[in-house]
């Protein structure tokens, strides 16, 4: 009796390796990209903006090099490409909030649904180091834009109410962004209130 098992383990072999071959190619990208992501993202509080969106740009295409060694393997769904993904969004939603320019979509940083999402509200809690950088330096209208945004972004990402096992923990991501912005309201409004009391003690020694 033949039988052909031999072939199909030959052939199962190769097409596992090959695998395994992508899984570690598509590692080394994505650990690049994670670092080139948060390269951006420092440049922008440094208010490095064209580096920083060089950096972004290099994230980009190492992140459609990735996609590009997995996409023959549609069998792997590995997390850790959802994760610098979501990296990836962060740092361009980062760039786009504290310009007041138009988000990157989902389609053009090619990111999944849920890495966008997720990614769109990690963006949204690390703006209030930029936040709170423009209070420092008394730029409250700035603060007071980013601050709006982060609102908006929370308000949006919470109507996405599914289960945690499809949304990748957007939930978590939500509650996070939730606290990170009633912290950075009450920081802006004491500010404001310093900064108005300032104002009176100066008039009131220029009338004296």
């Amino acid at each position: 009796m033949s039988s052909n098992w031999e072939e199909i383990v030959g052939d199962l072999k190769d097409r596992a390796q090959g695998m395994h071959e992508a899984r570690e190619a598509a590692l080394v990208q994505c650990r690049k990209l994670g670092q080139l992501a948060a390269k951006s993202i420092r440049h922008v509080h440094r208010h490095q903006f064209d580096e920083a969106q060089r950096l972004l740009e290099e994230a980009k295409a190492v992140a459609e090099q990735a996609r590009a060694i997995l996409k023959p393997f549609p069998e792997l769904n590995p997390a850790y490409l959802h994760d610098t993904e979501k990296e990836m969004v962060e740092a361009a939603a980062v760039l786009a909030i504290v310009h007041g320019q138009p988000y990157p979509t989902a389609r053009e940083l090619g990111a999944q649904v849920m890495s966008y999402l997720n990614g769109m509200g990690e963006a949204a809690s690390e703006v209030r180091r930029f936040a709170l950088d423009e209070m420092r330096r008394g730029n409250l209208e700035q603060a007071e834009q980013i601050l709006a945004q982060m609102e908006t972004i929370y308000e949006d990402l919470i109507t996405f109410d599914y289960a945690d096992s499809m949304t990748g923990g957007l939930r978590r991501t939500c509650d996070a962004l939730r606290a990170v912005i009633e912290r950075t309201r009450s920081d802006l409004t004491a500010t404001a209130s310093q900064q108005e009391l300032v104002r009176e003690l100066r008039a009131a020694r220029g009338q004296a």
